[in-house]
């Protein structure tokens, strides 16, 4: 009787390895997503602007594409690739204190824009040039329920580049549970604040490599598409 359950279960083994392997669908699709390099500024949907505190300095702020890498970049940085460029901003404020400055984006009409992350993100990165003031840098992103969120990035003492990866922590609501809701954290953009007490005069900071890791199949399940379908009903008040 045991040599007949040995040899049963030796055929069902050979028959399983008989059966084609079928590919399951995933629930983790990790992808690290490039939101700009800055190196072709033309070709974007979005415009770079600046928005200050008061006793901004006559002729600031000054924010602008100059060429530039950081040399850990370099290597990835083609011969046929555009030029390699940077986004530069230049501040200079007319008495200490409480001084700020917003990088953010804004479409073609001129108004503000925020990027729309993609899935889950668990990441933001890029690069930043310092210049050794004693200044704070901050990520501003809006979530599902429309709060803007700071996530620090740390002090900005230090010169030339160095590579800040922010975590982004997991009580931030990145998808709405409502078929109406906000379906992705988005973009607000960078802010920098000085110390009190520092120097406020020529003050200069350049980005490139924004780009953010995500779980893309995170929030997609099975029938995800017709979360947006239009019923045409009357929307208008009975």
């Amino acid at each position: 009787m045991k040599k007949g359950v040995v040899v049963l279960g030796s055929l069902v083994l050979a028959l399983a390895f008989c059966v084609p392997a079928v590919a399951q669908p995933s629930a983790k699709a990790v992808e690290t997503i490039v939101i700009d390099n800055f190196d072709t500024p033309d070709n974007m949907e979005w415009k770079w602007d600046i928005q200050t505190s008061r006793f901004i300095a006559k002729g600031y702020p000054v924010l602008k594409t100059v060429e530039g890498i950081p040399n850990s970049l370099r290597p990835f940085h083609k011969d046929s690739d555009p030029a390699a460029q940077v986004l530069g901003a230049k501040v200079s404020y007319d008495r200490k204190g409480d001084n700020w400055f917003e990088i953010y984006q804004k479409d073609a009409s001129g108004n503000r824009y925020e990027y729309e992350f993609v899935g889950t993100i668990t990441q933001i990165d890029f690069w930043v040039w310092g210049a050794n003031y004693n200044y704070n840098l901050e990520l501003l992103v809006r979530d599902c329920d429309g709060v803007v969120r700071t996530l620090n990035a740390g002090n900005l003492r230090f010169q030339g580049w160095k590579n800040i990866i922010i975590n982004v922590p997991g009580w931030i609501r990145q998808h709405s549970r409502f078929r109406n809701g906000r379906p992705n954290l988005t973009f607000v953009g960078f802010r920098v604040r000085s110390a009190a007490s520092e120097a406020v005069d020529n003050f200069a900071i350049y980005f490139d490599q924004l780009k953010y890791t995500t779980n893309t199949l995170s929030n997609i399940y099975d029938g995800y598409e017709l979360r947006a379908i239009d019923f045409g009903e009357n929307t208008s008040a009975n």
